[in-house]
C-alpha cells in the first residue's frame, strides 16, 4: 500500500506542476508525410532493439539483487567493529557489481550505434567512459550506503525522514556542481566565444527577458553524431550547452531555434521545478521504500550491511515507478518549450525541418508505439512535436 501510495503522490505532484498553458496542442501528423518508409523501418527497427536490450539490462539488474536479497553474501553479515564503513565498500561493490553484470548488454547497445552510425567511439574510449561512470557509480554508491545505513541504525522506523532531506540535498547538488565537477570528465566545454551565434543566444535571451547565465560548447562529436542542447545548472553554474555538431550541421536559424527551447526552460524555471518534484515525492517515496526493505530485509537487532541489497532493490522498486509517472510532467514540459521556442523566433518551417534532420541523425522513431511513449519517454515524439509547429503555422498560439 505504501508502494502504491507513493506512485499516487507521484501522479498528484504531476497533476500540480504540470503546465497549464503556454503549451500548443499539436495537430495529427503522418509521418510518411516526412519519412520515407526506409527511414521509418530503420529508426523502428533500431530503436525495437534497443527497447529489448533496456529491458534486458533491466532484468538482469533486478535479478541480481532478488538473488542477493534472498542469500545476502555471509561476508555482509556482523558483527562488524565499523558496520557503517563496511556498509559503504559493501555499497560500492554492489555498484560495480551491477554495471560487469550489464556490461554485455552496454557492449551490444555500442556496437549497434556504431553500426548504424550514431556512434563515432572505438572500443577503447567507449571503456574508458564506462569506466570513468563505473568508479563514480561506486563513490556515490559506497557515499549513499553508508549514509542510508548509519540513519537506519539510529532511527530504525523514522530514517526515512532525514533521509528524505538528504535525498533533495543531493538532487540540489548535484544539479548545482555537476555541470562543473562531473561533466568535465567526459567532456570538453568551451564558452562559445563572440560571435553570430553567441549573439543570436544574448539576443534571443535579452527578447526573452531572462538570465542564461554561461553558453557553453561541447565536444559531442567525438563520441556521437547524434545532435542536441540543454540547460542544466543552478545560480552561478546555470548554463545552456549546445553540441558542437548542432553548431556544425544545422542552419543558423535551427540552431536559434534550439537556443529559444532552452530559454523556455530558463524562462519556466523548469531546472527548480523539478527539484520541487523531488521535494514533493522523496518522503512517501524513501517511506515506502523503508517498509520494503523491513519485509525483505534478513532479521537483525540493528540494521547492517546484510540489509543493503534489500535497501537497494526496494529503492529500484519505488524509483523505477515513480519515474514512469514523472515522465508526463517531462513530455509537457518539452511541449511548451517548444511551444515557447515558435513564439519567440515565429519559424515553424525551420523548426520542422530541424525536427525532421534530428530524427534522422539520432536514429529516432518519429512516431513509437503509444505505450513506449507513455512509459519511457521523456520528450513529445517527433510526430506531434512537428504537429506543434503545423498548429502554430495555422494560426494557434
Amino acid at each position: 500500500m505504501a508502494v502504491v501510495a507513493a506512485f499516487v503522490v507521484a501522479e498528484a505532484a504531476v497533476l500540480l506542476l504540470r503546465p497549464r498553458n503556454g503549451v500548443i496542442a499539436p495537430v495529427p501528423v503522418d509521418p510518411r508525410s516526412y519519412f520515407t518508409p526506409a527511414q521509418l523501418d530503420r529508426a523502428r527497427d533500431y530503436r525495437h532493439g534497443q527497447l529489448v536490450l533496456f529491458a534486458a539490462n533491466t532484468a538482469i539488474e533486478a535479478a541480481l539483487l532478488v538473488w542477493l536479497v534472498r542469500r545476502p553474501p555471509g561476508r555482509l553479515r556482523g558483527p562488524f567493529r565499523r558496520p557503517v564503513l563496511t556498509g559503504a565498500g559493501a555499497g560500492a561493490a554492489l555498484s560495480v557489481g551491477l554495471a560487469a553484470a550489464t556490461l554485455p548488454v552496454g557492449a551490444i547497445s555500442h556496437h549497434r550505434s556504431v553500426d548504424v552510425g550514431l556512434s563515432t567511439q572505438d572500443w577503447g574510449p567507449w571503456l574508458g567512459d564506462v569506466a570513468k561512470s563505473t568508479a563514480i557509480g561506486a563513490v556515490f554508491a559506497g557515499v549513499g550506503a553508508a549514509a542510508a545505513l548509519a540513519l537506519m541504525r539510529r532511527l530504525p522506523r523514522a530514517w526515512w525522514i532525514p533521509g528524505s532531506v538528504l535525498a533533495v540535498g543531493f538532487a540540489t547538488a548535484s544539479i548545482y556542481l555537476g555541470p562543473v565537477v562531473l561533466d568535465p570528465v567526459f567532456n570538453r566545454f568551451t564558452a562559445l566565444p563572440e560571435g553570430r551565434t553567441r549573439g543570436d543566444v544574448l539576443a534571443l535571451a535579452r527578447e526573452a527577458g531572462v538570465d542564461v547565465g554561461q553558453v557553453y560548447e561541447v565536444d559531442a562529436s567525438r563520441r556521437t553524431t547524434a545532435s542536441n542542447a540543454y540547460v542544466t545548472g543552478l545560480g552561478r553554474t546555470k548554463r545552456v550547452v549546445l553540441y558542437d555538431n548542432l553548431l556544425e550541421d544545422f542552419t543558423r536559424d535551427q540552431v536559434r531555434l534550439v537556443v529559444a527551447h532552452e530559454l523556455g526552460h530558463v524562462h519556466y524555471r523548469d531546472v527548480p521545478r523539478g527539484l520541487l518534484y523531488v521535494a514533493l515525492v522523496a518522503p512517501i517515496g524513501l517511506y515506502a521504500a523503508a517498509l520494503l526493505t523491513r519485509r525483505l530485509a534478513p532479521p537483525e537487532p540493528r540494521p547492517g550491511p546484510a540489509a543493503l541489497p534489500a535497501l537497494a532493490l526496494s529503492i529500484a522498486v519505488v524509483s523505477i515507478g515513480v519515474t514512469l509517472v514523472a515522465n508526463q510532467l517531462s513530455r509537457r514540459i518539452e511541449a511548451r518549450a517548444d511551444s515557447y521556442s515558435l513564439r519567440l523566433t515565429d519559424a515553424p518551417e525551420p523548426f520542422i525541418g530541424f525536427e525532421h534532420g534530428i530524427a534522422l541523425r539520432n536514429v529516432a522513431d518519429p512516431d513509437p508505439p503509444a505505450w513506449v511513449v507513455a512509459l519511457l519517454a521523456t520528450h513529445p515524439p517527433t510526430v506531434d512535436r512537428i504537429g506543434i509547429a503545423k498548429a502554430f503555422e495555422a494560426g494557434a498560439r
